[in-house]
């Protein structure tokens, strides 16, 4: 678990949990004069994940994905008995959403409850939160339907890439040249400050990733 605030805009703060048995960073972005929430791949773990929003003393206002593995959205459901927010996720990837207990079966994982989505279209969606906007931007390859979610000097890249490696492309939708592509169209042309949250390990940077990728070199 860590903070991270002082890159944010505005009031807004950070905060990673890793949940569940493949170690996926659940994301809590809250504001506090605002009083709105936002949780971000509700992989695991879902008690932890409430109690950690009710000690915010900030309303979940917002639930959403950045793909639709299931060990990025196991314990939608469970969050969704608390607050009834859909999981907001992109249009591409409602049949990833759909294989949801097919997939944690095939991974030896038990069955749960399929969570009510919302999806939304296009390549950028901005989504109110707080006093701005979450600008989610479409960013296939790992999956079709993957987003990145940006924050300014702060990205939440999902498993798009990680520090020094990339998602992987060998299941269902999963295509290596596109997602080469996104990272370089998507990533690679942010600062090189840029702060990239990912979706399992530590985080990194624009700047790291263009230097020390092994798998997309910057051109």
């Amino acid at each position: 678990m860590e903070w991270d605030s002082g890159t944010l805009r505005g009031d807004l703060v950070l905060r990673r949990f890793p949940v569940g048995p493949l170690f996926m960073n659940a994301y809590l972005l809250w504001s506090p004069s605002a009083g709105r929430a936002a949780l971000i791949d509700p992989g695991d773990d879902p008690d932890l994940l409430i109690s950690e929003i009710e000690k915010t003393g900030c309303e979940l206002s917002c639930l959403l994905c950045t793909h639709g593995h299931f060990d990025h959205i196991s314990a939608a459901a469970e969050i969704q008995s608390r607050w009834p927010l859909p999981l907001l996720a992109h249009i591409d990837d409602r049949a990833t959403i759909g294989r949801l207990s097919d997939s944690r079966a095939m991974f030896g994982f038990p069955p749960v409850p399929q969570p009510e989505v919302s999806y939304f279209s296009g390549p950028r969606h901005e989504l109110p939160f707080a006093d701005g906007v979450l600008d989610l931007i479409h960013a296939p390859g790992h999956c079709p339907g993957h987003v990145l979610v940006d924050l300014d000097a702060v990205m939440i890249v999902g498993d798009v890439i990680f520090q020094e490696s990339i998602g992987r492309t060998d299941l269902p939708g999963g295509d290596s040249r596109v997602l080469e592509a996104t990272i370089r169209q998507r990533i690679y042309t942010r600062k090189e400050g840029t702060v990239l949250h990912c979706g399992h390990g530590p985080s990194t940077t624009v700047g790291h990733e263009k230097r020390f990728n092994p798998f997309v070199r910057a051109l």
